[in-house]
């Protein structure tokens, strides 16, 4: 075991190495560019993306759509995985992750533009869509559908049950000292009480769960950052100066360069929000919308909100905490960073990761049906179902570190046949835009 975690260690190294990140990041720009700066309409998006009521064809509103994307988006990563990128690449590596997320929105709406313009609505009357689609319709390339739909089943299996499950367990345990079989059992029923329903019912509860834990956790942020107000300015400087110029070594730091602000900042923000992965363009495809750019603008405040908000948030913390220099790194950092009020603090840390945790489980169960759909059909959904319920509970009481490696892969991997549909189809998305944009800002 400890030789195959090895080699998935190496192999992951490589999917998620450098010539990964500058693709992304250079879609991210590209697209930027090739959609006019899609980002200057962001408010118009907000404004659409709090909408409910009922436009066109499809299985939930917009703002469902958004919250169960938002679901699966903000997760571990949001804390834990800012505290290893400001650990590794230093205070800058705040500024890098936040610029991630910046041109990150002109990709997530360009996946929503060709999802939504490739969806088809099958015999049940529900509506599917995803980056499988835009390959199969778009390009004439099924055969890149069905890799993406492969590698989509597993990572879904891997980060979007199993390692969220197994986190939330090992936390209560570590902190409150709470089996896992009992966390698991109450978490797999509650799991299989919302997913059982379909994407209506999981819609539902992240319409409520998903704004309450990022507003509580936002605020609490907020809070942390108001009562050490004096050396907010300094961290400020500090992270925009780290980007740029690097951080010497300092106390328990060992110091980083540009290069690893870059390298780290820019990884986690993309893994983060996962623009370019081609996971939250398959919900978009469910919205009830009259065509592709409205619910484009709305997937698109996703990006905004995972990382330009509640990143950043979680990055501010942990630098103007100052238990970065300390030496300390991951859920240790984070978790040290947190403490400094008492009990309000550790709260903020619990329930934002029980929340953003359980929620991810919920969003990533859609995104793993609608790809074992494309690759088998319907008469699959149901089975499904039950069997992600079941390992909830695996992974709850499991270790897992083999399978988290394995999964990371597989993520990485979605991207790949995500891009190429968003580089060859720039033409398309382009041209939709300029066809339905201006009658939406324009009203």
């Amino acid at each position: 075991m400890a030789n195959l975690e090895q080699v998935l260690d190496s192999i992951a190294g490589v999917v998620w190495g450098a010539p990964l990140l500058i693709l992304l990041f250079g879609t991210h720009i590209y697209l930027t560019f090739r959609t006019g700066f899609i980002q200057l309409h962001l408010g118009t998006a907000i404004k659409l993306s709090l909408s409910r009521t009922k436009e066109g064809v499809g299985d939930i509103s917009h703002f469902g759509a958004l919250m169960t994307a938002l679901a699966a988006t903000i997760g571990t990563g949001n804390i834990v995985g800012v505290a290893t990128a400001v650990a590794a690449g230093g205070p800058g590596a705040v500024l890098w992750m936040w610029l991630t997320g910046v041109f990150g929105i002109s990709t997530k709406y360009s996946e929503a533009v060709l999802s939504v313009k490739y969806r088809e609505q099958k015999p049940d009357g529900s509506m599917a869509g995803g980056p499988m689609y835009a390959l199969e319709k778009g390009l004439n390339m099924k055969w890149l559908g069905v890799i993406f739909a492969i590698f989509t089943a597993i990572a879904a299996f891997g980060i979007g049950n199993m390692v969220q499950a197994n986190s939330i367990a090992s936390m209560l345990q570590e902190s409150y000292a709470i089996s896992p079989w009992l966390s698991g059992g109450v978490m797999t029923i509650l799991t299989a009480l919302v997913i059982l329903g379909g994407i209506k019912s999981i819609a539902r509860v992240c319409e409520f769960l998903v704004p309450i834990m990022a507003i509580f956790y936002s605020l609490g942020c907020l809070i942390l950052l108001f009562v050490h107000y004096e050396t907010l300015p300094t961290t400020l400087v500090t992270i925009v100066t780290s980007a740029f110029s690097g951080q010497a070594a300092v106390g328990g730091f060992l110091g980083a360069g540009v290069k690893e602000a870059m390298r780290y900042g820019i990884a986690r923000g993309l893994f983060s929000n996962e623009s370019g992965l081609g996971s939250a363009p398959i919900v978009a495809a469910a919205a009830q919308t009259t065509d592709p750019v409205r619910q484009a603008l709305v997937s698109s405040t996703g990006t905004f909100w995972d990382t330009v908000v509640v990143c950043a948030m979680t990055g501010l913390v942990i630098v103007n905490s100052g238990q970065w220099m300390n030496g300390l790194s991951g859920a240790s950092l984070t978790k040290a960073a947190f403490t400094d009020l008492s009990f309000f603090g550790p709260a903020i840390l619990a329930f934002g990761l029980l929340t953003f945790v359980f929620s991810t489980i919920l969003g990533w169960s859609y995104y793993g049906e609608k790809a074992v759909e494309y690759l088998v059909g319907s008469k699959a959904i149901i089975p499904y179902r039950w069997l992600w319920v079941v390992f909830v509970m695996v992974g709850s009481v499991a270790s897992l570190k083999a399978v988290w490696t394995f999964a990371d892969i597989a993520n990485g991997l979605m991207a790949l046949p995500n891009l190429i549909s968003l580089l060859l189809l720039s033409k398309v998305i382009v041209s939709e835009t300029n066809k339905y944009l201006p009658q939406i800002v324009g009203k």
